[in-house]
């Protein structure tokens, strides 16, 4: 079963999460809680959320618990410790050893759930990814460190006084030697064909002078002697025929002796000996799926469109940036392009597994996940962005994404619990229950509103709204004729008061007496309304137009197919090559 936590996730994976579970962890963890980076969600009109602020201003803070938590690092012993001390002497009382702190104990609990098959990536900025390429490699061991990709994550960026930054840092380390891996290709750009490859006919032939038949070290059989004037054996090789070669192949060459298959290779044209070559080369005519393995940099090149075979997109389409106007863009600062996880998720794991991802933000892991038949767990701190995540899993695959969320109020205890607790998350996870946003907490305008639902009907251009209040507490009629006062000043079309309580007599006399609003097309719905908890909880839910004239959240794209639904990748899902 897919799972949707709500909590600290270092709490979580302590009590939820199983040993050895996981096949692929992904983690973009905020880093810097002065900078919009650590911020998910704004406003409309480009503000941050007061609300959102405090949940994430003392993250990384150095206080009383991020030396509590760095001293139970420090005193739990072993390679992390010593890393921890050699920081602590480095950094002293500073934000980053606060940040290394916090880190520390999340990516040993990571590592207790990665299966011994299993991979993780680390999202991150140059910033911070020297001191967490360090700590990784306390935890998981620098014999596991695999690469550090650099990923262009902008077009440009003026910097007056150094060169402009423009990349992140995913550190991707194995929990062992027998990680699952496929070998992802690059498709071969048509101008770069055209210039290196034999065309032969309606055919590209491939004619590198990497393209050779041997390989390092000496061999005393049959691949250790000379064919045709050539003696691998004299500069310390031996021939070594790729599969890529035989598999093209209508006939099984596999019983023939080394000489004998490169004869016959070399009778059929798969063979070339050219004057002053130090080596016979193989050449064979591209297919769709062959391309450049990738490498660790992930770049994509604007104006390169044009592969060869199967798709227009340029060099590393599939991960360039999002832009303002980016179709995929659902208004996250933070959010990563689906083709990045996409592109992480068939690397390292196969259609099944299970993909972890512990700050899972506005679900783009999730939603990459799910649209490549991969299992997936999600961890927030947020209701908001729990309640996103299932906006933005109805949006793409409809009923067809099954999964259960834990740690939300399941019933009136729980909610009252959540209330005394964290009015903010109280108010978030209410919200999220109807489809509403959050809005900022801010005098003026917008007093007394603590949700809006933005709407169209009939005119698409006019957009109508309705305005919650959320209270936790006790409610009298006045703050239904509060609302109603909100409403008139916001020339809102509904109002909806989310509260503990049942509805008084005399509230429901305002409801009533504020009247209704007329529909053009779907009838009429009352003007002013009161929701329980209790309601909320047994999916009753607001009177209004049907769900899908709601904009309150730009819309993701839906999955375009039940039966393949991969990223935009080059080849689609590729062979296993462990």
């Amino acid at each position: 079963m897919n799972r949707l936590y709500y909590g600290d996730n270092l709490d979580v994976l302590r009590r939820h999460v199983d040993d050895e579970c996981a096949d692929l962890i992904y983690l973009d963890p905020p880093f810097n809680s002065n900078a919009s980076y650590n911020v998910l969600f704004a406003e409309r009109d480009g503000t941050q959320a007061a609300s959102q602020i405090k949940a994430f201003e003392d993250t990384w803070k150095w206080d009383q618990s991020a030396a509590l938590a760095c001293q139970e690092v420090i005193e739990a012993g072993g390679k992390v410790s010593e890393a921890m001390q050699a920081f602590r002497a480095l950094l002293g009382d500073s934000d980053m050893m606060a940040y290394l702190a916090m880190m520390a104990p999340r990516l040993v609990e990571l590592r207790r759930v990665l299966k011994a098959t299993g991979s993780i990536y680390l999202h991150c900025d140059p910033t911070a990814s020297h001191y967490l390429k360090l700590l990784m490699d306390a935890i998981f061991g620098p014999q596991n460190f695999r690469n550090e990709i650099s990923w262009r994550r902008t077009g440009s960026h003026n910097s007056a006084r150094r060169f402009g930054p423009i990349h992140d840092v995913l550190l991707f380390y194995a929990k062992s030697a027998t990680y699952c891996w496929n070998n992802l290709k690059r498709p071969y750009m048509k101008g770069h064909v055209e210039k290196a490859f034999i065309k032969d006919g309606d055919a590209y032939l491939t004619n590198y002078s990497g393209n050779v038949l041997t390989g390092s070290g000496r061999r005393n059989g049959e691949s250790g002697r000379s064919w045709r004037g050539f003696d691998p054996d004299a500069k310390g090789r031996h021939w070594a025929i790729p599969s890529k070669i035989t598999e093209l192949l209508s006939e099984d060459i596999s019983e023939m002796g080394t000489l004998e298959k490169l004869e016959y290779l070399y009778a059929r044209g798969y063979i070339t000996i050219t004057d002053g070559e130090e080596w016979p080369r193989y050449q064979h005519a591209i297919g769709p799926n062959d391309g450049q393995p990738l490498s660790d940099l992930w770049a994509y090149q604007p104006y390169t469109e044009g592969t060869v075979f199967g798709t227009e997109a340029g060099i590393d389409d599939d991960v360039r940036w999002m832009g303002t106007k980016d179709a995929d863009r659902l208004g996250y600062q933070t959010q990563k392009p689906l083709g990045l996880l996409g592109r992480i998720i068939l690397a390292s794991s196969r259609p099944g597994d299970v993909v972890l991802d512990p700050f899972c933000g506005c679900g783009t892991t999730i939603a990459a996940a799910q649209k490549l038949k991969r299992h997936w767990i999600g961890i927030d701190i947020t209701h908001l962005a729990i309640g996103l995540i299932r906006h933005r899993l109805t949006d793409t695959f409809g009923g067809r994404a099954k999964y259960e969320v834990i740690g939300e109020p399941v019933s009136l205890p729980d909610a009252a619990k959540l209330a005394q607790d964290d009015p903010y998350q109280f108010q978030w996870w209410t919200l999220g229950l109807v489809g509403a946003r959050p809005v900022e907490q801010k005098k003026g305008a917008d007093k007394g509103i603590d949700g809006r639902i933005y709407f169209h009907e009939g005119d698409a251009a006019k957009t109508k709204q309705i305005i919650l209040s959320v209270k936790a507490g006790h409610v009298t009629v006045s703050h239904l004729r509060d609302l109603r006062g909100v409403l008139d000043r916001e020339k809102a079309e509904i109002g909806v008061l989310i509260c503990m309580e049942e509805p008084t007599a005399p509230m429901r006399k305002e409801c009533a007496n504020a009247g209704f609003w007329k529909s053009r097309w779907h009838g009429q719905h009352a003007r002013l309304q009161v929701l329980t908890v209790e309601d909320l909880l047994t999916g009753k839910t607001i009177d209004r137009p049907p769900a899908h004239a709601n904009v309150t959240f730009k819309r993701a794209p839906k999955a375009q197919s039940e039966v393949r639904e991969t990223t935009p990748m080059p080849f689609g899902e590729p062979e296993d090559s462990n």
